[in-house]
């Protein structure tokens, strides 16, 4: 009796064990997940904690007890006796102490040294409102404003799709705008995954630069000598390597734990095997983005020149002065999800892409390597991927099985969680930006707002003047 009433407690224990393990996961990515958030919209983005409460964690599944220390700029969070911890460096926002200290969190810096000044002129130059007299007289303001205004609306009170900001560029000027309220020009807004876009951005200006050749295989040492060799640096940024990366945003995700249990996040994506053989299938994947970052650090070699390289390389030349791209707490960047900006200075970015990587005469990135983002991979459904950019193309090309069946086929974007976009039709020359907080992705029809604006703009001309100023 005495050893079955052992055996017995012996198996309770082991089931309490595993339901504690179960429960600890999500408990983790909770409070992991949260204080992320919370450090990086109260020190980046200057916004209080308790809209942040409200809105950001509201959906958190468990109750959160919520800290933020202004003084040691750090933002802590306990969920159900789970505590994390992310703490704030200048220059490079917000990072989890998993694997690390504070304390070494914080002796981490970038030095690219004082921002460019802007002026109060017309954007993008400057930072000036939108100016009537420079506005395309083609536009229909009526129109034009009524499309950015609906994109506020709010039709299904129990699935609130919380815009934040709309920004229209036409021709290359700014000539529409607006913000929710608590939001201005001057709020830095995060990407999620429109970052992999700015990550395409920094391995194409190594390559401007002949620092990497994209065509050669991908330097990874964890796949020196196995048969992962073969992936390249390009398969990589197409998202064609083969890598069995799980892109699972769940518990037990493998995106989840590469952003918020890791300590190296592209060690998460270079760790997985195979699961098809390189460039035979497309498997959308943060994984692989995170590589590429560990790729550019390991290139540049020179940890502060690559902490500082995002800003001196891309972002300070084209005037995005609130850009703040986020590490992990090894150090490296959060390539695949990580990024702040202005909604104007996402703007500034697409920018960029629709003029070919040149800025105010300056090239910044290799010639036809935004055209090469934009074109689909092969191996890519409906034509909906390029290189760390999604296309839509169609599939067959052209056809109405597109991405956005009611916008032009060259239409090229940058997109995130939470309906984060930046949309590139070079055709029309315009960019569409829109930011919120949209939890469920059919609450907001991209389609249907771009179209309107579309619809807005008035004839189109057979030649942007921005093209003929080239």
């Amino acid at each position: 009796m005495g050893r079955r009433l052992k055996i017995g407690l012996g198996v309770g224990l082991v089931g309490v064990g595993i339901a504690a393990a179960a429960l600890y996961r999500p408990l983790e990515v909770a409070a992991s997940y949260s204080a992320k958030r919370l450090c990086s919209e109260v020190f980046v983005a200057g916004r209080q904690e308790p809209s942040i409460v409200a809105e950001d964690l509201a959906l958190m599944p468990v109750p959160l007890l919520t800290s933020v220390d202004r003084t040691a700029r750090t933002a802590s969070v306990n969920a159900l006796g789970v505590r994390r911890t992310a703490a704030w460096r200048p220059g490079l926002g917000c990072a989890l102490a998993i694997g690390e200290s504070v304390e070494g969190l914080q002796a981490l810096r970038a030095n690219p040294g004082p921002r460019p000044e802007r002026g109060a002129g017309p954007w993008p130059e400057g930072e000036g409102p939108v100016d009537p007299s420079r506005v395309d007289p083609r536009i229909d303001r009526q129109a034009m404003e009524a499309a950015v205004a609906a994109a506020f609306d709010e039709p299904d009170p129990d699935n609130l799709r919380r815009t934040r900001a709309v920004v229209v560029v036409y021709r290359g000027q700014l000539v529409a705008e607006r913000y929710a309220e608590g939001f201005n020009k001057d709020t830095p807004l995060l990407g999620w995954s429109m970052t992999k876009s700015a990550t395409n951005a920094v391995i194409g200006a190594l390559v401007f630069q002949g620092r990497l050749d994209i065509h050669k295989p991908a330097p990874v040492p964890e796949w020196a000598s196995d048969e992962r060799a073969a992936i390249t640096t390009d398969m990589l940024l197409r998202m064609s390597s083969g890598l069995d990366f799980d892109e699972g945003y769940g518990p037990y995700g493998g995106a989840t734990a590469m952003l918020f249990a890791r300590h190296d996040a592209a060690a998460e994506g270079a760790d997985h095997g195979l699961a098809h053989a390189p460039d035979e299938a497309w498997s959308y994947s943060s994984g692989t983005t995170n590589i590429l970052s560990r790729i550019a650090r390991h290139t540049i070699g020179d940890d502060a020149v690559y902490l500082a390289y995002p800003r001196v390389a891309i972002f300070d030349p084209i005037g995005a002065t609130s850009a703040v791209m986020e590490t992990d707490p090894s150090g490296t960047f959060v390539g695949s999800s990580f990024l702040y900006m202005t909604a104007r200075d996402w703007a500034r970015f697409g920018l960029l892409f629709a003029r070919d990587g040149v800025w105010q005469g300056r090239r910044l990135l290799p010639e036809g390597w935004a055209a090469a983002a934009c074109t689909p991979t092969p191996k890519a459904p409906q034509g909906q991927y390029g290189a760390q950019w999604w296309t839509n193309a169609g599939d067959p090309p052209g056809s109405a099985n597109r991405p956005y069946p009611s916008l032009p086929v060259d239409t090229c974007s940058a997109q995130g969680f939470e309906t984060q976009r930046i949309m590139i039709i070079p055709s029309l020359d315009l960019i569409v930006v829109r930011l919120g907080l949209t939890r469920n992705s059919g609450d907001f029809d991209v389609d249907r707002f771009v179209a309107a604006i579309i619809g807005a703009i008035g004839p189109v001309p057979s030649e942007p003047e921005s093209q003929k100023s080239r």
